[in-house]
């Protein structure tokens, strides 16, 4: 299963490109997280924010490769648990299925855009700035990864 994290901005701190890469690195056949990054439109003191947010949305789901799953990540959407999350990605291995996981800017994702994905996660209740947003998610699928394959990775619950 291919996994394409597809995130507005292009510039971020040097540990989060680290962070990501050490993450998507650590992850074995079928299993790849790749990374697509959109550039952001130029935010300036009068900038019609809705425009520029929609203009990203749609370049966010003009990177998506065709036939891919696509899902949303955005505080509005639903919250899982990591094993929640490990049965989703397995169910989809076991499917064949690929996905595309997108990530707006500073301003979030369109309404438009979330009417056309295929489902809208949150990752927490709590507020992430969006480039720490690709190392969170680097390491939670690497963490479903370590589930599913039986890794000593997750500790879960006890």
């Amino acid at each position: 299963m291919h996994l394409c994290l597809i995130a507005v901005g292009e510039r971020v701190p040097a540990w989060v490109a680290q962070g990501f890469e050490e993450y998507a690195r650590r992850l074995r056949r079928p299993w790849t997280l790749k990374l697509k990054e959109i550039p952001a439109e130029r935010r300036s003191r009068n900038a019609d924010i809705a425009g520029l947010v929609r203009a990203e949305g749609e370049r966010l789901l003009a990177a998506v490769p065709t036939g891919w799953r696509v899902v949303a990540l955005d505080p509005t959407g639903h919250q899982c648990d990591t094993e929640t999350l490990a049965r989703h990605l397995g169910r989809w291995t076991d499917e064949a299925q690929n996905a595309a996981l997108l990530v707006g800017g500073p301003d979030g994702l369109s309404a438009d855009v979330l009417e056309k994905v295929n489902e809208v996660w949150a990752l927490s209740a709590l507020t992430l700035a969006h480039s720490v947003v690709r190392v969170v998610v680097a390491e939670q699928v690497y963490r479903a990864f370590s589930i599913v394959h039986g890794l000593p990775y997750h500790r879960g619950a006890r």
